[in-house]
């Protein structure tokens, strides 16, 4: 395992080329109507969450 802080490692990823290409992949899906609809759906059953169990 390398050296160096869990936030150093990922500031490092998301400034190399790999790191810019996964954010644009991600951005690309994150804009997709289907996408848009699933991240809603999850956001209400987080929001919506109490703390109880079921």
């Amino acid at each position: 395992m390398t050296s160096g802080s869990v936030s150093e490692r990922i500031k490092g990823l998301i400034n190399s080329p790999r790191g810019r290409d996964l954010m644009r992949r991600g951005r690309r899906q994150a804009a997709e109507p289907g996408m848009q609809q699933k991240l809603q759906q999850l956001m209400a059953r987080l929001t919506g969450w109490s703390g109880r169990r079921r």
